[in-house]
């Protein structure tokens, strides 16, 4: 039996507004909820050792909530690199559809990385960055200059003690290995090359915490009172050694005395700044969870986003901060 074209297309009208029909003809749209399926993010973080890792990891929250279409598995590392590879490779077995990774140090994680590429799982690099043997192990990376930071620092220590014949120096210095303390440590080391009466007289990490900042610096003015500048790699070990400096009874800041260099300008920082008590503060901004969003909305879409993404910094001096400076930091 013969149904005409006219015939079959009133049968095929009439069940597709049938309930049944209408379920039929919008399964293939409920089956393919893509766009509406929240995309998962594993974040390992070095650790809370500071008050800029602490902002750091707000900013990764509050960009990669549920809100906002994500799912974040957070791994705090804990400063230890076989956590942070564990929690690589939690994520791979996860599925997530990104790992973000904040290293701890530069060298060390290429076996998990190399795993997380042959899974397919693209991996974004924030804050220090990592010497890999293949470049291909990650597929963008967005952080700070942090020798850049080191020659501002130093630019103005030339500016300041122009005058000054002799400078000695105490470098407090953050993890050894990770990028912000190889840059900030290259950038003082070739300042004093360059100025012949330099004298770093002191070294040490203070592992960018308060606690080893105040115990390097005790150590430091029991070897030596006799430093002009303590150039310190991050704000928390700069209050660490102000706390040493204040229970040793030695001045600091605009009471005369040592000049304390430090880096980071978070609030705290700033505050500190403003009181004079840090000469100057050289940003490092922990605000990555926009910047590190804007990366994979550019994966999404098939683009190719910039392989290194630096971010735009500036610093602070003691002599012209002013309140409104430290009332616009969002950290």
């Amino acid at each position: 039996m013969k149904i005409s074209n006219t015939l079959l297309g009133l049968l095929l009208s009439a069940f597709f507004l049938t309930p049944q029909g209408a379920v039929a003809a919008d399964k293939k749209t409920k089956e393919a909820p893509s766009a509406r399926k929240s995309i998962v993010v594993g974040f390992s973080q070095v650790g809370a050792e500071s008050d800029w890792r602490r902002a750091n990891t707000r900013s990764m929250r509050e960009t990669f909530s549920k809100d906002n279409g994500y799912t974040l598995i957070l791994r705090d590392a804990q400063q230890k690199q076989d956590k942070q590879t564990a929690a690589i490779r939690e994520f791979i077995r996860a599925k997530v559809n990104y790992i973000v990774l904040a290293p701890i140090a530069e060298q060390g994680l290429d076996e998990a990385l190399r795993e997380a590429k042959n899974a397919g799982i693209p991996v974004i690099i924030v804050d220090r960055m990592i010497q890999a043997a293949d470049e291909d192990l990650f597929v963008a990376w967005v952080g700070a200059d942090f020798r850049k930071e080191g020659d501002a620092a130093v630019a103005w220590m030339e500016k300041t003690f122009a005058d000054k014949k002799d400078l000695t120096i105490a470098h407090l210095q953050g993890t050894m290995g990770s990028s912000a303390q190889l840059g900030r440590s290259e950038g003082l080391r070739e300042g004093a090359a360059k100025n012949p009466g330099w004298k770093i007289l002191l070294s040490d990490s203070g592992e960018f915490t308060q606690v080893k900042g105040k115990e390097i610096m005790q150590r430091f003015l029991s070897e030596n009172r006799n430093i002009d500048v303590l150039y310190c790699e991050n704000d928390n070990m700069a209050f660490g050694a102000m706390e040493a400096l204040e229970d040793a009874r030695v001045p600091y800041g605009r009471s005369g005395g040592l000049k304390i260099i430090s880096f980071d300008a978070t609030r705290a920082g700033l505050e500190q700044t403003l009181a004079g008590n840090i000469s100057y503060n050289v940003e490092c901004n922990p605000l990555h969870g926009p910047r590190v969003e804007k990366i994979i909305r550019e994966l999404q879409n098939g683009g190719k986003p910039h392989k290194i993404a630096y971010v735009d910094e500036t610093a602070f001096d003691a002599a012209t901060i002013s309140k409104a400076d430290i009332d616009a930091r969002a950290y």
